[in-house]
């Protein structure tokens, strides 16, 4: 009896990565970008952050209790959502906003699928989206850098993508003095969303995960070189009109998009092949939004259209089977 046969289902083999270790490892790659995010903006920044956080961790325990559904709270996917949302609204974002989006990222886009794992949009963005359309005014009020502060009377500013985009509008071409604030876009003295101020606290935490094996490069490389190559051969043609490659990527919400929100485990493909594709195509569509669309910033849209192909991708991305042989015509 000393060799016996074991029969059991699939998975055989376990990496022993941990659902609630991937979430923690994304939230402490997201802490630099929060943390220039409350020094730039001072206390209104943070006062988002803790209502997004706590009200999806509260959103997702009333769920939960009333759908008679393990509780999963421990396992962070629920503040990392709420983290991630707060990075996408604007310093200067009412209370009851912040409620409203958390509500709609958690409700909403992921326990009316069946919860973690069955959404097919990521949740952040869809709050964010629908943010956008039902409170534009609000959404669209950028407040200006102003490190520390403790009040939330604040100096509006509009962002460098919606500074370009109204003097191609009324001018017919770029500001002239584009190019002089790209220290500033590199650092965070800009208008913006709370996580997209900085590039270089985003490219410190987008590092950090791909070196912890959390995220692949794969979609962000693909994502972020598209955009290159496709707003740079725009920029080629009329560099009076289109802005450099640079100004891209330093810019409203690429890098955030690309390393935390375009490599969401749940929503996008699983191969290297349609991680590629995904990049890809979130990237065209990014350039396509940014240049020629209504909004000046196209990042949420390019991911959550995305998202939507990400079955017809897996399914055309999958690797043949072990042995397989194709039948002949």
């Amino acid at each position: 009896m000393a060799n016996q046969l074991y029969l059991s289902s699939s998975p055989h083999f376990s990496s022993g990565e941990s659902t609630d270790r991937l979430m923690r490892q994304v939230i402490y790659a997201l802490l630099p970008a929060a943390a220039v995010s409350v020094y730039m903006f001072g206390l209104p920044a943070l006062v988002t952050l803790l209502i997004c956080t706590l009200a999806s961790i509260g959103f997702e325990a009333v769920c939960q209790k009333l759908m008679g559904r393990p509780r999963t709270l421990g396992d962070g996917s629920a503040a990392l959502t709420g983290i991630l949302l707060a990075l996408n609204l604007p310093a200067s974002s009412p209370w009851w906003m912040s409620l409203i989006g958390a509500f709609v990222a958690i409700v909403i886009a992921k326990q009316i699928y069946g919860g973690l794992g069955y959404n097919p949009f990521n949740p952040a963005l869809v709050a964010r989206v629908v943010l956008l359309i039902s409170f534009p005014v609000q959404m669209t009020r950028w407040t200006a850098p102003a490190p520390l502060s403790l009040s939330f009377d604040s100096v509006t500013s509009a962002t460098p993508l919606g500074q370009a985009k109204e003097a191609v509008m009324l001018h017919g071409a770029l500001p002239a003095d584009l190019a002089a604030g790209f220290g500033d876009f590199f650092l965070g003295r800009m208008g913006g969303s709370l996580g997209e101020v900085s590039a270089l606290a985003l490219l410190l935490g987008g590092l950090y995960l791909i070196w912890k094996k959390v995220i692949t490069w794969h979609t962000p490389v693909s994502y972020l070189a598209t955009v290159v190559v496709f707003s740079g051969i725009f920029w080629l043609v009329d560099g009076t009109r289109y802005p450099d490659p640079l100004f891209h990527l330093l810019t409203g919400g690429l890098l955030l998009g690309a390393f935390f929100m375009a490599t969401d485990m749940v929503t996008t493909p699983v191969t290297p092949r349609g991680m590629l594709v995904f990049g890809v195509g979130c990237g065209l569509l990014t350039v396509l939004i940014r240049l020629f669309g209504g909004y000046p910033e196209g990042v949420s849209f390019a991911i959550l259209l995305m998202n939507a192909a990400t079955p017809l991708i897996d399914r055309y991305t999958q690797p043949k089977k072990f042995g397989f042989v194709p039948e002949k015509a």
